[in-house]
């Protein structure tokens, strides 16, 4: 650390050249260029506090595994302990300043960690900001590491987080539709294919249907998540563990599970896990499958509420705001239209990780910032639609028994219910005068003289209409009138 500089400033040198630093701040000069470099984004590090954590708990582990080979000295390890802890814990998040897309290949990320924890630990120690001599960013909190295996452990590390945090917030919504298909599993509407009248089935089967295809959906996300637990800590700059001793990396990784309690594993290949970044191409296509279902879900919403007079008006969706500036009286269906736009961000950003993914070229792939970003991004932007979409739509959402009930009494498709017992032709010719005259199949079928009312009340009760089952009943011919 050099002295000569104004009061309430140190310097600090790097391969370029000094530069002065505010003393208050625990950052240094690789941080300082960083964020003089990428003013690219706006989207700055210390709003991932999950990526911050798994920076903290990589370097954790790292100081574990160099004490027990005797390359750091108790009070070093303690004290980078004690400030990775702190970390962890929610503090200096501030400190973290840099864009998230930046090029370099995360090596800003991982010194503005390597200086903050060395500057922090200096504190504990007793010394200055920047007394680098007595616990350095690259000689001790970076010692045994490079920039390519220790930020993508730590991207693996923070999106494991984010998963288990993204599940929770899933869950709770799957759980909101399970509700709603229970309190509207008695009341019949038509279904819709192809945006034409289908059959009859229940608004509680639509909705047990969103719960569904959701619930599908947990496992490919758990599947694409196991992917982070391996990681490739101990390759160094390029998977050949250059500048690590024999042992550090087996012990690095012992040293993570045990301080995150996951079942964290060694790469197979580490020349190979270097470059790689299929993990985070594979945890965004997840989120991608989901992306697409929930838009599917929300467009049924709007649809399904669609009027109130002039829709399907099939159900309410709570009303959250005036819905124009020059329509007295009209409401939007504002959630699911925000939760949809969330969707086609999180499709966008699977893109963009993709062709980072693709864009790995020799040894190692620069371009995991923006990769890092996109999926980070992405689980926020869903969690915050979930809920958004749960606590504002969802739960309110009622239904009109009394229009569902019409649509099916005044729809082509029940005639489809009466298919297997009066036969295809019949059910054609029903069909064809029902849309010709605007009269209702049921009372064509008895003007007929097919069924009698009976029978064909029991054929159209709802419970016959929303799942197999075996009627005797035999039709009579259809008679022209």
């Amino acid at each position: 650390m050099e002295t000569n500089c104004k009061p309430g400033f140190r310097v600090e040198s790097d391969l370029i050249g000094p530069r002065e630093i505010p003393d208050n701040l625990l950052y240094g000069v690789q941080t300082l260029r960083g964020i003089e470099n990428f003013e690219i984004s706006h989207l700055h590090l210390d709003q991932y506090p999950e990526f911050i954590k798994g920076l903290a708990i990589t370097k954790m582990g790292a100081a574990r595994a160099n004490y027990s080979l005797g390359l750091l000295t108790k009070e070093q390890a303690e004290a980078i302990e004690q400030a990775c802890q702190e970390i962890i814990d929610g503090k200096y998040h501030d400190q973290f300043p840099v864009d998230m897309i930046q090029g370099g290949a995360g090596t800003t990320t991982n010194m503005n960690a390597n200086e903050v924890i060395a500057n922090r630990a200096l504190e504990i120690m007793g010394h200055k900001h920047g007394e680098y001599k007595y616990c350095s960013p690259n000689d001790h909190v970076n010692r045994s590491q490079s920039t390519n295996d220790a930020y993508p452990t730590a991207i693996h590390i923070g999106m494991y987080f984010a998963h288990l945090r993204f599940l929770r917030h899933f869950e709770t919504l799957i759980s909101s539709f399970e509700k709603k298909a229970e309190e509207f599993k008695d009341i019949v509407k038509m279904g819709r294919t192809q945006l034409e009248d289908a059959v009859p089935m229940t608004l509680g089967q639509t909705f047990g249907g969103f719960a569904a295809i959701l619930r599908d959906e947990i496992k490919h996300l758990n599947e694409a998540a196991e992917d982070f637990l391996t990681i490739s800590m101990g390759a160094t700059a390029i998977g050949t563990g250059i500048c690590a001793e024999p042992g550090y990396a087996e012990k690095c990784v012992a040293a993570l599970s045990e301080i995150t309690g996951w079942n964290m594993k060694l790469a197979g290949h580490l020349v190979g896990a270097t470059s790689d970044t299929s993990c985070l191409v594979g945890y965004a296509s997840a989120l991608k499958r989901v992306g697409v279902k929930m838009n599917k879900i929300c467009n049924d919403l709007r649809l399904l509420a669609s009027g109130p007079r002039c829709g399907l008006g099939e159900i309410n969706l709570p009303a959250m705001q005036p819905g124009s500036s020059i329509m007295p009286g009209k409401v939007n269906p504002v959630i699911p239209e925000v939760m949809t736009q969330v969707c086609f961000k999180v499709i966008g950003n699977e893109l963009c990780v993709t062709m980072a993914g693709e864009a790995a070229q020799m040894e190692l792939n620069a371009m995991e910032p923006v990769m890092a970003q996109c999926d980070f991004e992405s689980v926020d932007l869903m969690v915050n639609g979930f809920d958004t979409l749960r606590t504002r739509c969802v739960d309110g959402i009622t239904a009109n028994p009394e229009r569902c009930r019409n649509y099916v009494h005044d729809s082509i498709g029940v005639v489809t219910a009466l298919n297997p017992i009066i036969g295809y032709k019949n059910s054609t010719r029903i069909a064809k005068e029902a849309l010709e005259t605007g009269r209702s199949v049921y009372d064509l079928v008895l003007e007929h003289g097919i069924l009698s009312k009976e029978e064909l009340d029991t054929i159209l009760a709802p419970e016959n209409m929303i799942r197999p089952v075996k009627l005797d009943i035999t039709p009579r011919p259809y008679a022209d009138h």
